[in-house]
């Protein structure tokens, strides 16, 4: 523990000393620098990661503008905690961290060190935390068997293929809606039972390209298929993308994808994540371990799939067991 300790130590000393040294540098080195930083930022984050680091500087910014507060750095503890403040009961305590992540970054591409670090800006998130609460909203699950009525229900007009094949890849697969409407013909590989697996070249959680695969069921492969040659795809097209004839063969977005989902099921509440929780659901229900159900959705740790299936795990509990036996008696 020692050692531990001593060496987390020595870290933050190097960082404190570095921070100093780049402090003393002359100015037109000092810009040089952070503008060489954000320029590898942007090569090194992913699109989706600069534009939500640009949207909440835009909204820090402002806040602090409203109050006659700076936000230049390096920003005040006292601001930063204040905020925290101002957004608890408002916004849920991830985002609260995904915004401090924001304000952290700031300091790091200038060399600064960060105000999120800060005792004070620390209790403040405790404090949100404990009066609001830090649980993570769901999705509501979508599962299987609704999804397959909805199937059902469409027709074999162009748009209604799409649509059936949309919801095959995202009930079977139990991909993220990102993965979903990145996925082109040529990521289907046959198998011999007549099911597929799909090739999960980058994710969410696998930025550098290392690859996975998902599973489509033999109905979901002849969905797909359909499609593809309804279409017309060629092999680098993706496969869910606009179904007017003639129209560019661009990847949906995400959001376009949810919209579907809502349309075919009739429910306003789900969203693309949806399939991935009733997945879940689904899996636990029929009594699917939990390395199972990781190896399925391609989790690292058991943290999010157990969360997904925390209702049906209560009821799945000894607790529910030991209630069930003695009313049976």
């Amino acid at each position: 523990m020692a050692g531990q300790v001593d060496e987390r130590f020595d870290r933050q000393s190097q960082r404190a000393e570095l921070l100093s040294v780049l402090a003393r540098l002359p100015d037109d080195q000092r810009k040089e620098l952070i503008a060489e930083y954000r320029a590898r930022s942007e090569a090194a984050f992913a699109p989706a990661t600069i534009r939500n680091y640009r949207m909440i500087i835009r909204l820090f910014t402002q806040w602090c503008a409203e109050r006659g507060l700076s936000s230049e750095p390096p920003i005040a503890p006292t601001t930063v905690a204040q905020w925290v403040d101002d957004m608890g009961g408002r916004l849920s305590s991830n985002t609260i961290e995904t915004r401090l992540w924001g304000i952290a970054e700031l300091h790091r591409s200038n060399f600064l060190p960060s105000p999120t670090r800060h005792r004070l800006v620390e209790l403040a998130l405790k404090s949100v935390k404990r009066r609001y609460g830090a649980m993570t909203r769901q999705a509501p699950p979508l599962g299987k068997a609704e999804v397959l009525q909805a199937i059902s229900r469409l027709g074999s007009s162009r748009i209604e293929l799409r649509d059936a094949a949309a919801l095959w890849i995202a009930t079977d697969t139990w991909c993220r809606a990102s993965e979903i409407v990145a996925f082109r013909v040529k990521d289907i590989e046959r198998q011999t039972d007549g099911s597929s697996l799909l090739c999960v070249a980058r994710s969410k959680t696998d930025q550098y390209y290392r690859g996975a695969f998902a599973f489509l069921s033999e109905s979901g492969t002849a969905a797909v298929l359909r499609w593809v040659e309804e279409a017309g795809l060629c092999d680098n097209d993706p496969i869910l993308t606009k179904s007017q004839k003639g129209g560019l063969r661009t990847p949906l977005d995400p959001a376009t994808l949810s919209r579907i989902i809502r349309r075919c099921v009739g429910r306003a509440d789900v969203s693309a994540h949806s399939t991935r929780v009733g997945g879940v659901h689904d899996a636990f229900r029929l009594g699917c371990d939990l390395s199972s159900i990781m190896i399925a959705g391609r989790w690292s740790s058991p943290e999010m799939p157990a969360r997904y299936g925390r209702r049906i795990l209560a009821s799945q509990s000894a607790a529910a067991a030991v209630s069930k036996a003695f009313e049976e008696q």
